[in-house]
């Protein structure tokens, strides 16, 4: 399997609404039909309430 993407994580939650929980995005995520390891990686961040995307993709990627 390739390697996941901050692009791959913007199709995932395309349509969501901030803030939002971890457990809406992953919902959404499923729904948008994201790969079963986006979806992983979701479910296991440690926060329990985004702000907005870029606290998503830091929280998954573990980037700045």
């Amino acid at each position: 399997m390739a390697e996941l993407s901050p692009i791959d994580l913007q199709k995932a939650l395309k349509g969501a609404d901030y803030p939002a929980s971890r457990d809406d995005l992953v919902a959404l995520a499923k729904s948008n039909g994201a790969d079963n390891t986006l979806v992983q990686k979701l479910t296991e961040t440690g926060s329990q309430q985004f702000d907005g995307p870029n606290e998503v993709q830091k929280a998954v990627f573990g980037t700045e």
